[in-house]
């Protein structure tokens, strides 16, 4: 049995991951007080549990289906800059589509608007788009996804494609040089049909899901017209996708 100690390592380091999505192997050890080996051996138990998957030089937090709470919870300075950076795309009115992603959710709390209907699978950011003056919030229904909070399905597709929109705006699990990817293909499929039926999708994604994937391919590329992250569009770490979409 892992003593108290071992337990509270091992919790500081699911802080860690999902504070930043990665960690790595030996500045952590050394923030921890512990050695490399110790914390490899911590790495290898929450892999076991399905809480890290181990990775050269360290882990990445598994992308796992979470609720809206936990996942509006996590990375909040990172959602509050993609929010101001995407403010302006925003129209003031028409129709605009926006997921049931956390960081869809913080853009939603911002928005300024005169006449704009927003569509959206998440009861959550139907909610805040109701609160935002100016806006008529429309909640695309369907079956709920009870793990993401959010409604899928025949349903919810066939709602989603009724209306047409000037802009979609989305997060996902995780980003590739492949395109997007997402926890589970019920959840893709809505996003493919929001994105179809708008004229531009813009991306919202904070810095900890790049260069990673999810289980179910969502968005290729050519579907991207602009990704927003909390970095500066210059920083290298967006380097695999400066020839793919604009960046903001």
């Amino acid at each position: 049995m892992a003593t108290l100690l071992g337990e509270e390592r091992r919790a500081r380091l699911l802080e860690i991951l999902a504070r930043d999505g990665a960690l790595r192997l030996d500045p952590v050890a050394e923030q921890l007080g512990v050695s490399a080996m110790t914390v490899r051996r911590d790495l290898d138990d929450l892999e076991a549990e399905g809480l890290a998957r181990r990775v050269r030089g360290g882990a990445v937090a598994p992308v796992l289906p979470r609720p809206f709470g936990d996942r509006m919870s996590t990375r909040s300075a990172a959602k509050s800059v993609i929010a101001r950076k995407a403010l302006d795309l925003v129209p003031a009115a028409g129709a605009v589509a926006f997921d049931a992603s956390s960081t869809s959710g913080v853009l939603l709390g911002e928005i300024a608007a005169r006449d704009l209907v927003v569509a959206t699978n998440s009861i959550q950011n139907a909610a805040t788009a109701r609160r935002r003056a100016g806006v008529r919030s429309i909640l695309i229904g369907g079956e709920l996804e009870e793990r993401t909070d959010s409604f899928v399905g025949v349903v919810a597709c066939r709602a989603a494609a009724s209306l047409g929109y000037e802009r979609f705006f989305t997060s996902a699990s995780a980003l590739s040089t492949d395109g997007s990817s997402e926890v589970s293909l019920e959840e893709a499929q809505v996003k493919e049909v929001f994105a179809d039926r708008a004229e531009q999708t813009i991306l919202l994604l904070d810095a900890s899901k790049l260069g990673r994937t999810a289980v179910a391919h969502g968005l290729d590329w050519a579907r991207i017209d602009v990704l927003i992250t909390e970095l500066d569009p210059a920083d290298e770490r967006l380097d695999p996708y400066r020839d793919l979409t604009e960046l903001r």
